[in-house]
Protein backbone atom coordinates (compact mmCIF):
# COMPACT_ATOMS: atom_id res chain seq x y z
CA UNK A 1 0.00 0.00 0.00
CA UNK A 2 2.95 2.41 0.83
CA UNK A 3 4.18 1.69 -2.73
CA UNK A 4 1.36 2.69 -4.66
CA UNK A 5 1.21 6.15 -2.62
CA UNK A 6 4.81 6.50 -3.07
CA UNK A 7 4.40 6.27 -6.87
CA UNK A 8 1.33 8.96 -7.33
CA UNK A 9 3.64 11.04 -5.49
CA UNK A 10 6.78 11.10 -7.42
CA UNK A 11 4.50 11.09 -10.67
CA UNK A 12 3.00 14.46 -9.47
CA UNK A 13 6.65 15.92 -7.88
CA UNK A 14 7.95 14.81 -11.30
CA UNK A 15 5.10 16.96 -13.19
CA UNK A 16 5.85 19.79 -11.11
CA UNK A 17 9.23 19.67 -11.95
CA UNK A 18 8.54 19.61 -15.46
CA UNK A 19 6.10 22.59 -15.19
CA UNK A 20 8.77 24.89 -13.37
CA UNK A 21 10.95 26.92 -15.60
CA UNK A 22 14.82 25.53 -15.75
CA UNK A 23 16.69 26.82 -12.95
CA UNK A 24 19.25 28.41 -15.92
CA UNK A 25 16.34 30.58 -17.04
CA UNK A 26 15.49 31.70 -13.78
CA UNK A 27 18.74 32.38 -13.42
CA UNK A 28 18.82 34.57 -16.24
CA UNK A 29 16.10 36.84 -15.99
CA UNK A 30 17.29 37.26 -12.28
CA UNK A 31 20.42 38.76 -13.81
CA UNK A 32 18.55 40.58 -17.04
CA UNK A 33 16.16 42.63 -14.11
CA UNK A 34 19.44 43.52 -11.82
CA UNK A 35 21.44 44.97 -14.71
CA UNK A 36 17.96 46.88 -15.82
CA UNK A 37 17.83 48.44 -12.37
CA UNK A 38 20.73 49.32 -11.83
CA UNK A 39 21.04 50.93 -15.32
CA UNK A 40 18.19 53.38 -14.45
CA UNK A 41 19.95 54.41 -10.72
CA UNK A 42 23.03 55.01 -12.69
CA UNK A 43 20.86 56.68 -15.57
CA UNK A 44 18.71 58.60 -12.39
CA UNK A 45 21.80 59.47 -10.97
CA UNK A 46 23.57 60.98 -14.18
CA UNK A 47 20.95 63.11 -14.83
CA UNK A 48 19.59 64.34 -17.76
CA UNK A 49 21.05 63.87 -21.41
CA UNK A 50 21.58 67.17 -22.46
CA UNK A 51 22.18 70.34 -20.74
CA UNK A 52 18.49 72.42 -20.20
CA UNK A 53 16.34 69.49 -20.98
CA UNK A 54 13.38 69.72 -19.79
CA UNK A 55 10.76 67.87 -19.20
CA UNK A 56 7.21 67.64 -21.81
CA UNK A 57 4.89 69.41 -19.05
CA UNK A 58 6.80 72.97 -18.94
CA UNK A 59 4.95 75.65 -20.44
CA UNK A 60 5.49 77.49 -24.14
CA UNK A 61 5.31 80.63 -22.66
CA UNK A 62 9.03 81.50 -23.26
CA UNK A 63 9.72 80.11 -19.00
CA UNK A 64 9.79 76.62 -19.73
CA UNK A 65 12.75 76.65 -22.61
CA UNK A 66 11.24 73.27 -23.94
CA UNK A 67 13.10 71.47 -26.73
CA UNK A 68 9.93 71.79 -28.69
CA UNK A 69 9.47 72.11 -32.63
CA UNK A 70 9.85 75.99 -32.22
CA UNK A 71 13.38 75.57 -31.10
CA UNK A 72 14.82 73.95 -34.36
CA UNK A 73 15.65 76.98 -36.21
CA UNK A 74 16.91 76.66 -39.85
CA UNK A 75 17.75 72.88 -39.45
CA UNK A 76 15.98 71.00 -42.34
CA UNK A 77 15.47 67.66 -40.36
CA UNK A 78 16.10 65.10 -43.76
CA UNK A 79 13.66 66.76 -45.58
CA UNK A 80 15.03 68.53 -49.21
Amino acid sequence: MDESRQSSWTGAGAALRKAAPPPALCGFLLLLALIFTVSYVVGAGAGPVAPGMHGSGTSRDGGGGGGGVDDMGDMQGGHG
